[in-house]
Parts: C-alpha cells; structure tokens; sequence
C-alpha cells in the first residue's frame, strides 16, 4: 500500500485521527507535566485546542486540501488553549499557509508544510527553548524534508516523521535539564506525537479507537466555565436575537474582497462581530436581529460554506433559572449599551478570588487559571462583552498569556496584554491601573507593578519526584516561590509557614493570603496568628478566595 498524494478529504481524515489519538492520550501527556502539581494539563489544553480544529473540518464537503488546511488552522486560532495549545495552533497555521493553494500535495509538498509549521511556531514564541515541542516538531519536519528527497510515499514519510518525533521526544531530557531531573518526557511533544500517531493511523487505514463524534466543546469545558453572562440581563432586553456564524469560500471572481470593508459593512447588522480572515476563507460570528441580511451579505463574496443560527432568546429563557444572580440583589442587571473608556478582562480560578478581582476594578473575570485554560476565543469574546475603547487583559497564569495575545491580534479595538502570571501578579497590576492616565502610562505601570510582588502558593504533590534539589513524596505539601519549588511539608499548615518565612523580607509591608477550598478560616486564623509574632511590623490581609487545588495563595509587597 502506497500513497504518492493526498487531498482534502484524506487529510480531514488524518486530523480526525490525530484528534481522536490526543483525546484517548490526553491523561497520559497530563502526568508528564514537570511539576507534581494537581493541575497537570498540556494533554487537556492540546486536547481541547485540536477538538476545536477537528470540529471545523469534521463535516467539510471538500477534496481541496487548501480548503481543509485553511478550516483547521482557523479551528486552532479560536479553541487554542494554553502555551501548548497556541503553540499548536502555529504549527498548523503555518502548514495550512503552505498548502492553501493546493488542491492536493505530494510527499515533498507535505514535507514542506511541516517545516512552514515549525518556522511559523518559532516566530511566534518569544523565547523558543528547546526539549519543548517545538524542538519535536522541529526535528520531525527536518527528518521529513530529508526523507522527501528520495521518498515519494507519503505514508512511508509519515512513517519517518513519526519515527523521528519520538526519537526526538525521547531526547528531550537531554536538552532541558528539569526533565532529566524529574524524570520525564515534554509533555506538548509526546502531545504531538500522539497527533502524528494518528495522522500515520489513517493513512494506513487503521483506526485508534472505534470512531465516535467528537465531542462538543461546550460539553468539555461547561464543568468550568460557567456562562454566569446569561444572568444579567432580561430575555426582552436582548437587542440582537440571533447568534449568527457563517464560513463563506471567498470568490474574488464575484467581489474583491477587503477585510476591513467587509468588517464595517457587517457591523451594521448587530454587535459582538468577529471576522477571522485569509484569502481563501472568512469566518464570521455576529449577534444580529435579522440573520437572513448577514446571509445575504456574506454571499456577495462567495459560497456560504457553513451556517448556524441559534435563537439566543429561546436559550437564554431556558437557562436563566440555572445561571447565578448577584449576591446582593434579586434582580437582574442590565448592562449598559454605552462604550466605557476603558475595560479589565482578567482569569481567576475561585468565587472569592473573582469576587476580590471584580471589588478592585476588574470589568470581567474569566473563570480558569490552573484548572481550566481559557481559550483564544473565550478570551476574545470577553474582550467585546465589557464594551470599551481599551481593554487590558491579565491572564494570571503563564500558560494563558500567549492565547491572551492570540486573542488581542484578532480584536478590532485597542487591547493591551499585561503578562501576569500569577493572580498576586494580576492583583498588583489592577490596582496601579489609573483610569484618568493614558493608555500607554497604564501598560508602563501594571508592568512595573507585576514585578514588585512576590508569589507563593501551597499545593499537594500528585507523585513522588526529585525537583529544584528537593525530594517529594506523593501528597507532601510542597511550597512554591514565583513557580519555583522551595520545599515541602507533610502538613499544608507547615508548608505554608515555610514558604512565607522564604518570602517575607526586611523591607516587605503587605501580605494577601487567599485561603483555599482545601484550608479552613480557622486554620487561616493561625497562619495570621503566626505572621504577627514572627513579622510584627507586615500588614496581613486575608481573603477567603475559594479557589480549588490550591490550599493558599500568596502576595507579598
């Protein structure tokens, strides 16, 4: 069995495959997360990320492997969660770029691709380190440019791809030394192998696992993040009725096509527009009343090749009794139709934490962090709900803030990513925000801010491991210090005793401790006891922030 090319409705197949491998491995590349933290979950984030590809090319009626290509790398670009997640979605922007003017390809043009992929994801990293899936992916894609010189069997390459990426994988403690010293394999590389796995699967006309749909996003993500959006208004208060989405085949035959006209025109029809665009294919996403004038537009510029319309207040009437209303008030709030000047978009994971962000100025929280990583599109789409000029987003968390710029490069308006990594980080950078100052002078500032605090949480081990010079035994409470592991404690009490006597130091005034789900009020009650008689002259302050997974977070200034 040979295969010397591929068209479009073989490679929907390969990305059914690989999504379908990544799903069944999500679990196992979850546990090579490097720290023994409880929220491991590259696997979750890539999962997530190539579902909402997969999805966009499942029901596909094309042959034309550029059309596929284009469908998957916008899939991507939308459900792209976590540094893993957009990571993945580059290689594959990149890959679909190379081939979005093929109908089908041949083992060389396929080799091709991947290193488009790879030369795209490095420009989009910052600060590429290798032992990562970056250098997996860099690997395999040389092996397949190699290989395609004397190899015209596409399945036979992809064979050598996959050969080379867990030759690769294998390597990567050998190029990153936490690996080595933990023990373990880059999670985002064995993710990719898996998809490659897959892809070679499906060309031989094997099957992972017995086919089954793929399953709705919402499906995944709705036991995290709750849409409390629904509760703020009344059904008769929605303006626009009808959410609206449409994939049209761009024809420039039929009508030059300019995205910024396309965008102007479109806004006429309603609000919380998002176009996603290249020149083969738009994506649109639109509140309108009237869809059927969105439809009839769109088709000016070509073949209208995937429409769904869903009545948002039929959903709205049959949810609202499920979604949460404000604390202080039985009825609902009704936002304002007025643009603000300005506009806070931050994640946090815990009632108490979101409460906390919302009492000092933040406009929206998006409910995540360590559990559950927002996506590209979940951060966009929270961008346009707080209806400002300039919007500011804090991701709190590393592994959100390249989806957080992901999503500000889509956005019409001006946004400005401030790269938080904790939510101590993301409290100290919303509270140096001044609304009378200009944009620029509040970016300058929230950036100093984040660097004047410490961080320190409190976690459980989920194995034993050796880290940073310390050995852990699976439920230790370990400490850590803006995300390095200073040591560990039988007793979460202990831990977090330890890990503030690390912080604290002679010029520190302010301490935020956040109690979690996992710690008591009267247990915060002796931390705060013990703060006062060894750190007399330290302001303490304690929240309880609800937050899972973590028993304490904490902010020192």
């Amino acid at each position: 069995m040979s295969k010397r090319k591929l068209d479009g409705r073989a490679f929907a197949e390969m990305i059914l495959s690989g999504s379908q491998n990544l799903s069944q491995n999500a679990g196992v590349v979850d546990a090579l997360n490097v720290f023994p933290v409880p929220d491991g979950d590259t696997g979750t984030n890539m999962n997530l990320s190539m579902t909402s590809g997969a999805r966009e090319v499942e029901h596909l009626e094309t042959s034309d492997i550029g059309k596929v290509g284009i469908a998957l790398s916008k899939g991507l670009l939308m459900g792209a969660r976590g540094n893993s997640g957009v990571i993945l979605s580059q290689l594959f922007r990149g890959f679909s770029k190379s081939i979005e003017q093929k109908k089908e390809i041949n083992a060389n043009e396929f080799a091709a691709a991947l290193q488009a992929g790879v030369d795209m994801a490095y420009k989009a990293v910052m600060k590429p380190v290798e032992g990562t899936i970056l250098t997996v992916a860099k690997d395999a894609a040389k092996e397949a440019v190699a290989a395609a010189q004397k190899e015209t069997d596409i399945i036979k390459l992809m064979e050598a791809v996959t050969e080379e990426a867990e030759a690769s994988l294998n390597r990567t403690p050998d190029l990153l030394p936490v690996l080595k010293e933990v023990g373990v394999v880059d999670s985002g590389g064995k993710g990719l192998l898996c998809v490659y796995e897959g892809f070679l699967a499906s060309l031989k006309g094997e099957t992972v696992s017995a086919k089954t749909a793929l399953p709705s996003l919402d499906d995944m993500v709705s036991a995290e993040h709750h849409k409390s959006a629904q509760s703020m208004m009344n059904t008769e208060d929605i303006e626009y009725g009808f959410c609206t989405e449409v994939m049209v085949r761009l024809d420039q035959d039929k009508r030059e096509f300019n995205e910024e006209t396309f965008r102007n025109d479109l806004s006429r029809f309603g609000d919380s527009l998002l176009v996603i665009a290249d020149d083969t294919l738009a994506k649109v996403h639109v509140h309108a009343e009237e869809p059927g004038n969105v439809l009839n537009y769109a088709q000016n510029y070509g073949e209208l090749i995937k429409i769904k319309i869903e009545n948002m207040r039929e959903q709205h009437t049959s949810i609202i009794s499920q979604d949460l209303m404000p604390a202080d008030s039985g009825a609902p709030v009704v936002p304002s139709t007025k643009k603000q000047p300005y506009g806070i978009v931050t994640v946090a994971m815990g009632e108490g934490i979101s409460e906390l962000f919302k009492s000092i100025g933040a406009s929206s929280v998006i409910e995540g962090g360590q559990t559950m990583n927002p996506s590209t599109e979940d951060i966009a789409e929270a961008v346009k709900s707080v209806n400002a000029e300039v919007v500011f987003i804090l991701p709190n968390n590393s592994n959100i803030i390249m989806a957080a710029n992901q999503a500000a490069s889509v956005l019409e308006q001006q946004v400005f990513v401030i790269p938080a990594k904790t939510v101590p980080q993301g409290m100290s950078a919303l509270l140096a925000f001044n609304p009378q100052q200009e944009p620029e002078v509040n970016e300058a500032n929230m950036l100093d801010a984040i660097q004047q605090v410490k961080s320190g949480q409190v976690t459980y081990s989920v194995r034993d491991t050796h880290i940073d010079g310390h050995d852990i035994k699976k439920g230790d409470f370990m400490g850590i210090l803006n995300g390095t592991i200073i040591g560990s404690a039988e007793d979460q009490l202990a831990a977090a005793k330890m890990l503030l006597s690390e912080m604290i130091g002679e010029e520190d005034e302010i301490v935020t401790v956040l109690y979690g789900e996992d710690a008591s009020a009267e247990e915060a009650a002796q931390l705060e006891e013990f703060l006062g008689d060894k750190f007399e002259d330290v302001e303490v302050e304690i929240h309880n922030g609800k937050q899972p997974l973590y028993s304490y977070i904490f902010a020192v200034e």
